[in-house]
């Protein structure tokens, strides 16, 4: 099940991925930050986080368990939340990250910009997904 992450849920999720902490510590500092969970057996195997701001989402963070990589996990929570913002997307991603490039360029994201040395000397990659009604 795809759902929006609620403070009351960190009580009842099993093996977190991210912490009560963290996760307050976001939403009081980013007044468009939201957080989309993938849960299976009452246990968060994946999260999103975003930024939803006005006319744009920015991916800021997506996280899969070490045990549910690689079998289309990320990718459907993905496009859970490319269906459920509906507007145009951005986000940076490490140069070196090729399985992310790979997630990101299946779903419609296109490179758009180099950040030199954005992550520690590495560079980013600045990628956009522009929304498209479907009819």
């Amino acid at each position: 099940m795809i759902r929006e992450l609620f403070e009351e849920d960190f009580s009842k999720l099993n093996n977190l991925l991210i912490t009560k902490e963290y996760y307050l510590n976001e939403i009081k500092n980013n007044p468009y930050a939201k957080f989309l969970i993938l849960e299976e057996n009452n246990e968060m195997v994946a999260y999103i986080y975003y930024s939803d701001i006005y006319e744009r989402a920015e991916i800021n963070q997506i996280e899969v368990s070490s045990f549910h990589r690689n079998c289309g996990k990320g990718d459907l929570l993905l496009k859970k939340m490319i269906a459920f913002v509906k507007k145009d997307i951005t986000l940076e991603v490490k140069e070196t990250n090729e399985s992310a490039i790979h997630l990101y360029e299946k779903n419609g994201f296109i490179k758009k910009a180099i950040r030199k040395g954005y992550y520690q000397g590495i560079d980013g990659i600045l990628m956009e997904r522009k929304y498209k009604e479907s009819f």
